[in-house]
């Protein structure tokens, strides 16, 4: 009979969970049945996250920033400190980060429950990466721009053909009459028919900052379809942006092998390559301190790492999650893809300095000048100039949109912790709303003096605060938190390993890492200039504005570090001491991976907890 009745209760136990979980799912949209996290929800598939991952550490700076410092800095001797200061700082710290989101499945705010003194650091990270969602989206609607521009024969920028006295629209509205115009002098305007329609066709630029002009329409809707885009991929969390980066990872490797094909069958591609990364390689640039700061620099924001993304999306994994693995696959799939976006870039601008019979110097660039101004010129040269021109800008929105995925979800999952009750079966409102809000404020980059505020935001917000954030992430885990008492934190999710294993990770953590970002700080505090665009100076206001934004992401770290030892109880000594001590929720989200080490956090908080408990008492 009491066996009767002890199953009895336990089914009606169980049923009532299983039931309420149903609800709980369905209410949830964002959360599968086969999620390990029913309040959270996981990566429907391994596949998923690492492509997310990969999309996220792949970005525009993979393709229009580094193949520009390795030919500026000595060719192939470049790849020596870029594969240092991979070793020494972007995988220790890409590491740290994803371990610590997939630990205690928690977004960057929430992390910090393990050093509560440092919980503005994930503040921090969270505005750095609303800032720049802001100015990253309109970069990828310059782009949507250039890709509609490109649907039409011949391309709007393109010069005359200098095989004939034909003169095609651009040119002619450009004032380029001169029949016996040659390649060659192409130049001596000063300003190439590329660079003409960037600055008046596409941005409409205004002559400084002080001058704002009225909002471009043809920018100010490719914004808007940018914003669609972002929030349709996202509207159901990872469940929906995990399918959506299926494409959106993969097709940019597909375009750079294309280009790259075409690219090293074009005359002069010799000549660009030799000047990237081949035997004008040049050993004795590895003497110039700038060499590794760049370096340093490149690794440090090519892999993402403290804009609270990596924690956000590798918060959803499933515990034991192999974090190592993942991180060095991630890592060494962005650094290949750097180099393997140089030989498609140079190889197409050793032909383009070929065709103007210019250095390949004077025709290389990096940043805007290399996405908007330089290579789609260089595609213009080529037959069915439309159809490069395509792929080339098609490469470039796929790769934001997948940075910008995570960036968004970083916010999202911000306010998802925060307010789990109320948002959590509202994922696609919340992610609505945020795309509008930031619509909204990135109108005035779309003005006439848009790309000076998008400079401006780029350099002030995204810049050495990710420094600041960084070190402070690294010495807080690695010295408040304790090293050794993390690295038992990964045991538990990836397995025991040996002491041999942990050596060089430990003289990262502790040492290494710590003291490479505090020489990059130095030094970029130290070499600071005013920024410019080109060489339009920014006004006092636009440099105060600067600062602020700078002040408004980093104060956050110190309010929050008085507020936590305020709320403390005790002498001051133990006020401290508390605010550096883990909270008492802190650990695994799920009891059943708690263990020994964290014991549970109450009967309430798991419906599993409840029925083994009520079923051993019964």
């Amino acid at each position: 009979m009491r066996k009767y009745n002890l199953s009895n209760i336990t089914g009606v136990l169980f049923k009532n969970s299983v039931a309420a979980e149903q609800d709980n799912n369905e209410s949830n949209k964002h959360v599968g049945q086969e999620d390990e996290n029913s309040d959270r929800g996981n990566w429907s598939s391994k596949r998923e996250y690492m492509l997310s991952m990969i999309g996220y550490a792949v970005g525009l700076g993979n393709v229009w920033r580094f193949p520009y410092l390795a030919y500026k800095h000595g060719g192939g001797a470049f790849l020596i400190p870029y594969t240092i200061m991979l070793a020494v700082a972007g995988l220790p710290l890409f590491f740290m980060e994803s371990s610590f989101g997939q630990f205690c499945s928690q977004g960057p705010i929430n992390v910090w429950k393990s050093v509560p003194i440092l919980q503005g650091v994930g503040i921090t990270m969270m505005l750095v990466s609303t800032f720049v969602a802001i100015y990253y989206n309109v970069i990828i609607a310059y782009s949507i721009y250039y890709l509609f521009a490109s649907f039409q024969y011949p391309l709007p920028w393109s010069a005359k053909d200098c095989n004939s006295t034909a003169y095609n629209i651009t040119a002619a509205a450009l004032n380029v009459t001169a029949e016996n115009q040659t390649c060659q002098n192409e130049f001596s305007t000063g300003q190439s028919p590329s660079e003409k329609f960037w600055d008046e066709v596409a941005l409409q630029r205004t002559s400084s900052m002080n001058e704002t002009g009225p909002v471009v329409w043809h920018l100010a809707l490719c914004l808007l379809l940018a914003w669609i885009l972002v929030g349709a991929a996202l509207f159901k969390g990872i469940k929906s942006s995990g399918k959506v980066v299926y494409f959106t990872a993969t097709f940019p490797y597909v375009v750079l092998f294309i280009l790259l094909i075409r690219g090293v069958t074009l005359e002069g591609a010799k000549d660009g390559i030799e000047f990237y990364i081949g035997t004008k390689s040049n050993l004795t640039k590895l003497a110039d301190s700038e060499v590794w700061k760049d370096a340093a620099t490149q690794i440090f924001f090519s892999l993402s790492i403290a804009w609270g993304g990596l924690m956000a999306l590798s918060s959803y994994n499933k515990f034991y999650n192999n974090t190592y693995q993942d991180s060095i696959i991630v890592c060494v799939t962005n650094c290949g893809t750097s180099v393997f976006a140089g030989f498609a870039i140079f190889s197409i601008l050793g032909h383009m300095a070929h065709v103007y019979q210019r250095p390949v110097s004077e025709v290389a660039d990096a940043g805007f000048g290399l996405a908007f101004i330089a290579y789609p010129d260089a595609l213009s040269k080529l037959p069915i100039s439309p159809l490069w021109s395509i792929l080339f800008f098609v490469m470039l929105i796929t790769l934001g949109l997948d940075s910008q995925f995570a960036g968004i979800e970083v916010i999202a999952t911000c306010l998802q912790d925060a307010y789990p009750k109320l948002l959590k079966s509202n994922r696609g409102i919340v992610t609505t709303a945020v795309c509008i809000v930031l619509f909204l404020l990135g109108l005035p980059c779309v003005t006439g003096a848009g790309i000076y505020w998008v400079n401006l935001i780029d350099t002030f917000c995204a810049g050495w605060i990710l420094l600041v954030a960084g070190l402070l992430e690294v010495l807080g885990l690695s010295i408040l938190y304790g090293g050794n008492r993390f690295i038992k934190d990964i045991e538990m999710m990836i397995g025991s390993k040996s002491t041999i294993f942990w050596l060089w990770w430990r003289a990262c953590w502790f040492f290494i890492t710590p003291v490479v970002l505090s020489i990059i700080l130095v030094w970029s505090l130290y070499t600071f200039t005013s920024p410019t665009y080109g060489s339009v100076a920014y006004p006092d206001w636009g440099i105060s504005l600067g600062w602020c934004m700078t002040a408004f992401c980093l104060i956050w770290i110190p309010i929050l570090a008085v507020w936590k030892v305020c709320k403390a109880s005790g002498s001051l000594w133990q006020r401290i001491k508390t605010a550096c001590s883990p909270t008492e929720d802190w650990g695994p989200y799920l009891e059943c991976h708690r263990g020994e080490r964290y014991g549970t956090r109450g009967a309430t908080d798991s419906n599993i907890f409840v029925i083994s408990n009520k079923s051993t008492r019964l």
